[in-house]
């Protein structure tokens, strides 16, 4: 496909919208992929090329998160393992479906998605306090359930991982907050990279506009 002028005029502002958004209120990601099909990219197309946005933002994430002292390194790893994991499956199970049905599937996802994280957005304040603590062993099979599951759904749907990873660190890991959010960002990292290599190595990655778009 050519970058044309149009497809720029479509898709920068939403990303653009969906990056302030984020940073705001959360959930943001639900903007990007809705404005690649709006600008008639193909859905495979669509999912590769966002992976090279959602990863420019969650790397940066990552490092700011790394860099406080706020990722608990082993189930940081674990829970990453899990996401490389999860994310090349599901992203295989992506690229094998007919674009229509996985255009379809989108479709309904994203309202799903966006109705779940408005109905939590008090999710983790129960878990500001110190909470319960697991043994290591229970601790490194959820983080690397965590990382499996959602990391299978980012490579196959995408929208709303990062959020889901939170939920899941503060709801089934009992992290406190802020070191949940380490953890999904890690996980969420890890996910992304995953996926980008295998949209790239089946040509479902159009680089000009990712990049132009993570900017």
């Amino acid at each position: 496909m050519e970058l044309t002028p149009q497809i720029l005029i479509v898709v920068l502002p939403l990303i653009f919208l969906g990056g302030f958004v984020d940073s705001v209120a959360g959930g943001g990601g639900l903007i990007p992929l809705p404005a690649y099909l709006m600008a008639g990219i193909p859905a495979h197309l669509a999912m590769g090329t966002n992976k090279v946005v959602n990863g420019t933002g969650t790397a940066l994430a990552s490092f700011k998160y790394f860099r406080g002292g706020k990722v608990l390194l082993r189930p940081a790893i674990v829970s990453g393992i899990g996401a490389l994991l999860g994310a090349a499956i599901g992203t295989k199970i992506a690229l094998l479906i007919n674009e229509d049905i996985l255009k379809i599937m989108m479709l309904v996802a994203l309202p799903c998605a966006a109705i779940l994280l408005m109905l939590k957005k008090d999710f983790g304040k129960e878990n500001d306090a110190p909470a319960r603590e697991y043994t290591p062993q229970q601790e490194m099979t959820r983080a690397a359930l965590i990382g499996l599951g959602l990391g299978c759904y980012d490579g196959l749907i995408g929208p709303g991982t990062g959020t889901f990873m939170l939920l899941a660190f503060t709801a089934a890991a009992k992290l406190p907050v802020r070191e949940a959010n380490g953890e999904a960002k890690c996980a969420n990292l890890a996910s992304n990279v995953a996926a980008l290599v295998t949209f790239a190595a089946n040509g479902a990655v159009w680089w000009g506009l990712g990049l132009v778009a993570s900017v």
